[in-house]
């Protein structure tokens, strides 16, 4: 290992908010590259994402997380019991208010579920930033900037709109000011520590979402169920490395199962295109990509198939 620098910062920060509060897109454009898929649909985040800022002077471990919600699943429950589990481990907690909706009874019902973080033994110190500034006028962001500050008095206050590129770096400052001094904690150019199975289904799952109406997202779950590579024709190694990848999707309901497909399977089609493109991206050879769309009857709320489902 090289000589870490005097005065060198390392840690943990963790974004919170409500569903698609831009928690996921802030992510990618303070890492620099795409390591938490992105959608329009709440809830699109269902496990912790890390992605490492590596810096002269510090490393940064962002930790992506769901949306805090009120839950109606047993899905829902989990995916915010792995939140409040996340907070009590990280150095700084980055909380997500989107400029273009006003503070409202989930925002607070967060800031109250972080009270006890800054108040504790450990003071882990908690940061506003409000996304998507991109979206409202200026005197519309100066009255949310008062909103935010009246609900989390005393903490720091960042606009940003992560889309547009501004205030992106005043973000990564305000972090890595909250950061202890200590080693770095992973390999310098090491983006993620996400496995390749895990983002090549989140891959899979962001293309499903494009375009499908609201009540899909929610039942929509994807596994790779394998991954290796595709033979020659004498059963050697293909020059090309292809990957022959086979990924499941389960849905809640028949129904749900033909807006997946699509008429004569046009819709499957669409995705796996999408799809096989950003993992040939991630991976860097080329994909045979098989989809299959299956039904698991309530998985949300049913304790074995949402553990065979990896929640």
């Amino acid at each position: 290992m090289p000589a870490v620098p005097e005065g060198y910062r390392s840690g943990f920060a963790c974004f919170v908010g409500r569903p698609n509060a831009g928690k996921s897109t802030l992510t990618n454009a303070l890492v620099g590259t795409k390591v938490a898929i992105t959608s329009s649909r709440p809830q699109t985040t269902r496990h912790t994402v890390r992605g490492i800022l590596h810096r002269p002077q510090a490393q940064l471990v962002l930790v992506d997380t769901p949306g805090l919600h009120r839950p109606r699943t047993l899905l829902g429950q989990r995916l915010n019991d792995l939140v409040l589990a996340t907070l009590a481990e990280v150095d700084v907690v980055g909380f997500c208010l989107p400029a273009d909706q006003p503070v409202g009874p989930g925002d607070r019902w967060i800031a109250a579920q972080l009270q006890p973080l800054s108040d504790g033994r450990r003071g882990t110190p908690v940061v506003a930033v409000v996304t998507k500034t991109d979206l409202v006028t200026r005197d519309r962001l100066a009255q949310h900037l008062v909103e935010v500050a009246e609900l989390l008095p005393g903490a720091d206050v960042v606009p940003v709109s992560a889309t547009g590129g501004q205030q992106v770096d005043v973000v990564e400052e305000v972090l890595l000011g909250h950061l202890p001094e200590g080693p770095p904690m992973y390999p310098d150019g090491e983006l993620t520590d996400e496995p390749e199975a895990v983002m090549v289904a989140e891959l899979v799952r962001e293309a499903a979402l494009e375009g499908v109406r609201d009540e899909l997202p929610h039942s929509l779950a994807v596994v790779v169920e394998e991954m290796g590579p595709r033979p020659a024709a004498d059963g050697g190694e293909r020059a090309d490395g292809m990957l022959d990848v086979h990924v499941q999707l389960f849905v809640e309901r028949d129904s749900q199962k033909g807006i997946v497909i699509g008429k004569g399977g046009s819709r499957l089609r669409e995705v796996g295109t999408q799809a096989r493109a950003g993992i040939e991206a991630l991976l860097g050879v080329p994909v045979f990509l098989d989809l299959r769309v299956k039904v698991a009857k309530d998985w949300q709320r049913d304790p074995r198939k949402l553990q065979r489902l990896g929640f």
